[in-house]
């Protein structure tokens, strides 16, 4: 920083002049307070690309070395759809087909109160009125005396229908034969309505069946007309 300059002080250098004021078309607006149109009468456009010397736009995909989208949800199903196996009241047991709402497994404990039912209709009704209601009321729709009473129904579950009389026909009596043999189907069958995931007894096994609780009727053969 220079010192100011002293007269008296016959030693000391004159101060530096300042310097001139810049010319008034080097900074600043010319003079009149506007800037001369340029040639053609407008700017030329802007380039759209990069500016030369300037980096490139980002890519418009994901980066390098990143993680990927992650992968959308797979599409509800839609309505009128089948069923997945084991659905409605079956559901997470193999091999149980589909079944309709209100339809379930038959528990064991139905079960066997149902067979000792059946033993006293059968007491009741002197056997022959069993007979006749079972032949000709019961096992066409897939029932029997007592199963009608509780609302159980047997099931055919190669064609996912109610039994019919042919296939009541084989589990009752032919399957009622095998379980009498020294009583030991019985035994067996009683373990199956424990063990078995489908609580098939050794008549179930025989006919292919299943007993289904069938509070409303749902699966009740339609009726002739």
């Amino acid at each position: 920083m220079s010192q100011p300059y002293d007269p008296p002080n016959p030693g000391q250098p004159p101060a530096a002049p300042p310097p001139p004021p810049p010319p008034p078309d080097q900074f600043g607006p010319p003079p009149g307070g506007a800037y001369p149109p340029p040639p053609g009468g407008a700017y030329p456009p802007a380039p759209s690309g990069p500016a030369p010397g300037g980096y490139p736009p980002a890519p418009s995909g994901p980066a390098p070395g990143g993680y990927p989208p992650p992968p959308g949800y797979p599409p509800a199903p839609g309505y009128g759809a089948a069923p997945p196996p084991g659905a409605y009241g079956g559901y997470g047991v193999p091999g149980l087909p589909p079944l309709p709402p209100g339809v379930e497994l038959a528990p064991a404990g139905r079960r066997i109160g149902g067979w000792f039912l059946d033993i006293l209709l059968a007491v009741v009704t002197l056997g022959i009125g069993y007979l006749i209601w079972a032949l000709f009321f019961t096992w066409p729709k897939g029932q029997t005396p007592a199963k009608q009473v509780l609302h159980m129904r047997i099931y055919k579950v190669e064609r996912q229908r109610a039994a019919t009389w042919g296939t009541m026909f084989l589990r009752q009596f032919i399957g009622g034969i095998v379980n009498g043999i020294f009583y030991i189907g019985y035994i067996v069958s009683f373990i199956f309505l424990f063990t078995d995931q489908l609580r098939r007894t050794v008549p179930d096994r025989i006919a292919g069946t299943i007993a289904l609780s069938d509070p409303n009727d749902v699966l009740a053969p339609p009726k002739k007309s």
